[in-house]
């Protein structure tokens, strides 16, 4: 095949895997009533057939993997970009709190138990091997791919592979775990859903295309206009990050260190951007310097969901088989406890800081800190189909606030990686206690707002 046919191939290939998909879900009950995504059950199709099983579709792993970190910030840039409602939210607020929380004491238990396996069963385990929890888990698989692969530049080899094995874990928690979890809570611990209306298609939320005036009074189509304004953001924080790279290139191996970390996150970078973006325009909007409205929430959501439809695909259908087998011990034992802990810390903090649809915010934040906001919502719309409920604008908005939380974690993160290159194990303790403190600190935020 051509080189210039290579990434459209591969971009192909996902959509059939997706298109098979869909026919799978609508002709069987079973993923129906366990409401497996179509994202996933597209994925797991294409690792079936793909070059790391049976052979029978051909594409490029790596072509996969540069699609899942491009798409990573794609998605992030059309979340960040859409219009919302600013009003103050408690429940908003202590979501995002609450969603970084969950990433620290993924963070704690992840690392933890690689440390610990490092050190006594598995020697030649890369030490930071656990924090791949937190971004698999909590983030997603393009975060853990993104970060994984970073980190190969560093010493841990098959890091991106990794980091799709665990995401996958993850989202099999979300997937599979979520209606036993739901059934538990509604039928032992006595949670009763807000929402018990006769199930239903879901509205979808359509803005108007507001006005009608997105892209109405030129040449240039209103889809275009939402893609050309996340090129312009993307182009931004590519830009940024290679002055960034120039800058720290005169500061030795700390600099080349802190540089491909800066890389992994990527998406973050453009996410604050589009914030920027959308911060200044509502501005002009508001002062009648701007008087059209160019975005659109409905084609942003779009975007967005289809870049993450995509990304959770790859992300599945490129996981290497081999290397899973060689990390299956670490991997499964790391997932497992970290999918155990997640789930007591949801339901347990969960009945203390909301007074109102408990049992959807337990569900929507279950989905999220095991796989991504899509799962989320996906299991909120098994008791609350038409999302009537706080859940959904608590889970969508407080990712957003949690961005700027778990900053600190971000740079966390990457200081035991630190300590490998530069061979300083005593790094690895001052990360575990920072971890512990961000933990405690959080919670006692936590506290207090509740006691308010």
């Amino acid at each position: 095949m051509s080189e210039s046919w290579s990434f459209i191939w591969d971009i192909l290939v996902i959509s059939l895997f997706l298109g098979i998909a869909t026919y799978i879900k609508r002709s069987f009950r079973f993923f129906e009533r366990f409401f497996i995504p179509n994202p996933i059950i597209a994925g797991f199709i294409g690792l079936l057939l793909g070059p790391n099983v049976l052979g029978l579709i051909d594409f490029n792993t790596d072509n996969m993997g540069t699609l899942i970190y491009h798409l990573m910030s794609v998605g992030f840039i059309s979340l960040a970009l859409k219009d919302r409602n600013t009003a103050k939210s408690k429940d908003i607020i202590n979501t995002g709190i609450f969603i970084v929380n969950g990433y620290v004491l993924q963070g704690i238990v992840g690392f933890g138990l690689s440390l610990l396996m490092a050190y006594t069963i598995y020697p030649d385990l890369f030490p930071v091997f656990g924090m791949l929890l937190p971004l698999g888990y909590g983030q997603g698989a393009g975060q853990a791919y993104s970060m994984g692969t970073q980190w190969e530049a560093l010493g841990f080899t098959n890091g991106g592979n990794i980091g799709l094995s665990i995401a996958a874990m993850g989202l099999l928690w979300a997937c599979i775990g979520g209606i036993p979890l739901m059934n538990y809570l509604i039928k032992v611990m006595k949670i009763k859903p807000a929402y018990s209306g006769v199930k239903g298609k879901p509205e979808m939320a359509r803005e108007e295309i507001r006005k009608e005036d997105v892209g109405a009074a030129s040449s240039v189509d209103g889809f275009t206009i939402q893609i050309f304004t996340i090129g312009i953001i993307y182009l931004v924080s590519y830009l940024t990050l290679k002055g960034l790279s120039a800058l720290l290139s005169n500061f030795g191996t700390f600099g080349s260190t802190l540089s491909t970390m800066l890389w992994g996150f990527s998406f973050i970078i453009a996410a604050l951007f589009a914030i920027l973006f959308r911060y200044i325009y509502d501005l002009l909007r508001k002062k009648k310097i701007v008087v059209r409205e160019y975005t659109s929430n409905f084609l942003l959501e779009r975007i967005q969901g289809g870049a993450f439809d995509y990304m959770i695909t790859a992300s599945i259908a490129a996981i290497s088989i081999s290397i899973l087998r060689q990390y299956l011990v670490p991997t499964l034992v790391i997932g497992t406890i970290g999918g155990i802990v997640t789930v007591v810390y949801i339901v347990y903090v969960c009945k203390r800081i909301y007074k109102k649809d408990v049992l959807e915010n337990m569900l929507a934040l279950y989905g999220n800190l095991t796989g991504v906001v899509s799962t989320g919502l996906a299991l909120v719309k098994e008791i609350d189909p038409n999302l009537e409920s706080s859940a959904g604008k608590n889970l969508v908005l407080g990712s957003g606030a949690g961005l700027f939380v778990g900053f600190p974690l971000m740079l966390l993160l990457n200081v035991p990686v630190v300590g490998f290159v530069s061979n300083r194990p005593s790094l690895y303790l001052w990360t575990l206690l920072g971890l512990t403190v961000y933990f405690i600190a959080l919670s006692a935020v936590l506290h207090i707002r509740r006691a308010k």
